[in-house]
C-alpha cells in the first residue's frame, strides 16, 4: 500500500488470513469473511504503528481501490470474457455445442475425460484455463449429471497444476526469473519430476475420469447432482430466454468454437506482442510471461468483435440485443470480481504491510533441520504460506531465494532441485485449497458453482494428494531418483483408493442390511 512501510508483526501476521478462511468455512459466506480478514490486518498494522481504529476503517476501502487500479487489466479481461460467454449463449452456440457433444460423448466418463483433456491442453495461463474450460464443458457435464463441484475440481486441478509443469507458460517464466536467466529455466525443467503435487493431482484426475470413484463431500455432491442437473437441463431446454434476453434457436456449433478459437489464438499472440517477441526484444517463452493479463485482454476483445461480426449479419440477434448481452456478461462477473478484489486486498495486507511472508520464511531459515528432510519441510511451509495468502506466485517468490541460499553450500547442492520442486508443489497445493486464491475463485466462477461448496469438496481431494506428496518428499531426501519416488507415490495412491472403495462398500452393505 503506497505510503506505508511493512512492519514485522510476528505471529500476528498469520491471523488475518486465518480469520478470513475460518469465517468463510464456518459461515459459508465469503464476502464478509474477506472484509473482516482485511480489517483485522489493518487493525494489527495500526495498533503496532500507533494508529487508530478509524484509520484502520478508512484504510480498507483505500486498499480495495488500489487493488482495483493495480489489477484493472485483469478486471477488464474478466468483464469482457463474461460478455463473450453471454453473447455466445444468446446466439445459441452453447446450446448447439451441448447438443452436438452429447450426441458424440456417450457417457459421463467421456464427458469427464474431455474436460480433463481440455484443461490439460490450455496450459498457457491458469486464469484463461479456469474460465474457458468451464464455459465450453459446463453444458456437457450438466447433461451427464456431473456435479458443478466436480467440474470445478477438474478445472482447478488442471489449471495451476498443469501451468506449473508446462515449460511454455506464464508460471514457468515467473519461476525461472527467480532463479536467474538461463540457469533458471534449466532448473525449472529439472524440477518438474520433483513437482509431485502437480503430477499426482493430474494422475488423480485421470483416475476419477475413468471411474465412478468419489469420497467425502464430493461423493455427497455427486449423488445429489443427477436429480438437480436433470431439473436444470429441463429448464434450459424448455426455455427460450437467458436472464430475460432471447436465445436464438438457430445457433450452430461454430458460433461457440470460432470466438473461443479467436480468444485462444489472439491471447497467445497478444502475450507475445505485449512481451516484445515480435520486436525481437525477447524470446517467445519470456515474452508470454512478461504481461500475460494484457494478452488475455486483447484476446477477449478480439473474441467479442468476432462474435459481433459472426452473429449480427446472420440475424441471430440484433445489435441492441448484442449490447444487452455484453452488459449482462459484465454483470455476471461482478461476484467473482468482488471476491478477487477482496482476496487481493487481504493478500497485499499480508505481503506488504504486516510481513506474513518474512515471518514464515524466517521460520524456514531458523529451523536448522537436516538437509535430507528439507524438501518435506519446505513443502509444508510453502503449503501453509500459500494457503494463508492465497497466492502461489507470492509464495514461491518468497521461498525460492531462501531455498537457493540454504542449498548453496557444497553439501546442500544435491538438495536444490528436490527442494525447488517441493517449494513449487507446496505453493500450488496451498493455492489449490485456499478460499481466497484467485484460481480457486475463478474455477468456481467457470463452473458456476457455489464458491464455498467448491472449496469444501476440493480440500479432501487436495489434502489426500498432499499427504502422498509429503511421504514422497521424505523419500526424496534419501532416494535420489525422482521417478522412483513418483512410482512409489502412484502405487500408494492406488492402494489408498482400493481401501477407501472397500470401506465404502462395507458401509453401503451395512446400511442396506439395516
Amino acid at each position: 500500500m503506497e505510503g506505508f512501510e511493512m512492519i514485522n508483526a510476528g505471529l500476528w501476521s498469520i491471523l488475518p488470513p486465518l480469520i478470513a478462511i475460518g469465517l468463510a468455512l464456518i459461515t459459508k459466506e465469503v464476502y464478509s469473511s474477506l472484509i473482516v480478514g482485511v480489517f483485522s490486518g489493518m487493525l494489527i498494522y495500526n495498533f503496532m504503528t500507533g494508529g487508530t481504529v478509524l484509520q484502520a476503517v478508512t484504510m480498507v476501502p483505500q486498499m480495495m481501490a488500489e487493488q482495483i487500479g493495480g489489477n484493472g487489466t485483469m478486471i477488464l479481461f474478466l468483464s469482457m470474457l463474461g460478455a463473450v460467454v453471454v453473447v455466445i449463449t444468446m446466439a445459441g452456440g452453447s446450446r448447439a455445442y451441448g447438443n452436438w457433444a452429447a450426441k458424440r460423448i456417450k457417457s459421463p466418463t467421456g464427458a469427464k475425460l474431455f474436460t480433463g483433456l481440455l484443461g490439460a491442453l490450455i496450459f498457457i495461463d491458469d486464469y484463461f484455463n479456469c474460465l474457458t474450460v468451464g464455459t465450453v464443458m459446463r453444458p456437457v457435464t450438466d447433461k451427464f449429471g456431473i456435479s458443478r463441484e466436480k467440474l470445478a475440481y477438474f478445472i482447478d486441478a488442471t489449471a495451476a497444476p498443469v501451468c506449473i509443469i508446462a515449460p511454455i507458460s506464464s508460471w514457468a517464466v515467473a519461476v525461472a526469473g527467480y532463479m536467474g536467466e538461463g540457469a533458471g529455466f534449466d532448473a525449472f525443467i529439472q524440477a518438474i519430476p520433483y513437482n509431485l503435487y502437480a503430477l499426482l493431482t493430474l494422475a488423480m484426475v485421470l483416475y476419477l475420469c475413468l471411474t465412478n470413484f468419489d469420497f467425502g463431500l464430493m461423493k455427497k455432491a455427486q449423488e445429489e447432482a443427477a436429480a438437480r442437473m436433470e431439473a436444470v437441463r429441463e429448464e434450459e431446454d424448455n426455455s427460450a430466454d437467458f436472464d430475460g434476453i432471447r436465445v436464438s434457436p438457430n445457433g450452430k456449433v461454430y458460433d461457440l468454437l470460432v470466438p473461443i478459437l479467436v480468444l485462444i489464438v489472439v491471447s497467445i499472440l497478444g502475450m507475445a506482442y505485449v512481451g516484445g517477441f515480435f520486436s525481437g526484444e525477447m524470446g517467445f517463452i519470456e515474452a508470454i510471461g512478461e504481461n500475460p493479463t494484457m494478452g488475455l485482454t486483447l484476446g477477449s476483445f478480439a473474441a467479442l468483435v468476432t462474435a459481433l461480426v459472426l452473429y449480427i449479419p446472420r440475424r441471430l440477434m440484433t445489435f441492441r440485443e448484442f449490447m444487452e448481452g455484453v452488459c449482462q456478461g459484465v454483470k455476471s462477473m461482478v461476484p467473482a470480481i468482488m471476491i478477487l478484489v477482496l482476496a487481493w486486498s487481504l493478500s497485499s495486507v499480508c505481503r506488504y504491510m504486516i510481513g506474513t511472508g518474512p515471518f514464515v520464511s524466517g521460520v524456514v531459515e531458523s529451523s536448522g533441520i537436516s538437509l535430507s528432510l528439507l524438501p518435506a519441510f519446505v513443502f509444508v511451509i510453502a503449503a501453509f504460506l500459500s494457503f494463508s495468502m492465497g497466492t502461489a506466485w507470492g509464495t514461491f517468490g518468497i521461498l525460492l531465494p531462501i531455498v537457493i541460499a540454504v542449498c548453496s553450500g557444497e553439501h546442500g547442492a544435491a538438495m536444490l532441485i528436490p527442494s525447488m520442486g517441493a517449494t513449487l508443489a507446496g505453493s500450488v497445493f496451498g493455492d489449490h485449497c485456499s478460499p481466497i486464491s484467485d484460481t480457486t475463485i475463478l474455477s468456481s466462477a467457470g463452473a458456476k458453482c457455489d464458491h464455498i461448496s467448491h472449496v469444501s469438496t476440493q480440500i479432501p481431494y487436495a489434502t489426500f494428494v498432499a499427504a502422498l506428496c509429503f511421504t514422497g518428499y521424505l523419500l526424496s531426501g534419501f532416494v535420489k531418483n525422482p521417478w522412483i519416488v513418483l512410482v512409489i507415490c502412484l502405487i500408494l495412491m492406488l492402494a489408498a483408493f482400493r481401501v477407501i472403495e472397500r470401506k465404502q462398500k462395507n458401509v453401503s452393505g451395512e446400511t442396506e442390511g439395516q
